[in-house]
């Protein structure tokens, strides 16, 4: 056996190491997030950001199955399959909570009061989840798993939120346009439907494996 080979398996659990403390800080980071964003949103009457919460805790579930997908190389096959499919699914009911919601706050043209606390966490996650996208996509290039590099695409999509929740809050509370962060939403509806097809499809990250 030559060095590359011996060397691959210790690349390998060091991998799964730094996935499992990914996934351990983006359950963490996304349980503050919901509290947060729920809680703001109930007070400030916005459902854009009670949405954002809920967000929060789907991707605290797709976590919780990568967390458990990274526990170790055995049954790689079977893990990997059953953590995409859960991840896919957790796009769909995304996918379904956003374009309900949104329709629903203009249809009642519902008109949520200025939150500074909704801003702020809506700020905070435009920073994180960028950075927390990447570190999972790098991971899973180098232990060659397309639930993990799918999961990292579900955080990316919490960061365009993110963008979405911040610039709708903020031209509500200085131009009052309470109309603007629903309408962004449903526009990003059907990209984030056609991840999750995808990813029940298995057609993430093909070439990783």
């Amino acid at each position: 056996m030559n060095a590359t080979a011996e060397a691959r398996p210790a690349r390998e659990a060091s991998g799964l190491r730094e996935g499992r403390r990914l996934e351990i800080f983006t359950i963490g980071w996304n349980v503050i997030e919901a509290a947060v964003s729920i809680g703001a949103g109930i007070l400030a009457g916005s459902a854009a950001l009670v949405g954002f919460g809920i967000d929060a805790v789907i991707e605290s579930g797709s976590g919780a199955v990568l967390l458990w997908r990274l526990q170790d190389r055995e049954d790689h096959t079977e893990r990997e399959s059953t953590a995409l499919r859960w991840v896919g699914a957790s796009f769909l009911a995304l996918a379904a909570w956003v374009g309900y919601d949104a329709a629903r706050s203009i249809w009642l043209r519902e008109i949520p009061s200025v939150s500074y606390a909704g801003i702020s966490i809506a700020a905070l996650s435009l920073i994180v989840m960028p950075w927390l996208a990447r570190q999972k996509r790098r991971v899973a290039a180098e232990i060659g798993s397309r639930a993990l590099e799918s999961d990292s695409r579900q955080t990316s999509l919490c960061a365009y939120l993110s963008a979405i929740l911040l610039g709708g809050l903020v031209l509500n509370a200085t131009l009052g346009w309470w109309w603007a962060d629903s309408v962004a939403a449903l526009l990003m509806v059907p990209i984030i439907a056609n991840e999750g097809l995808e990813a029940l499809r298995g057609e993430r990250c093909d070439d990783c494996c």
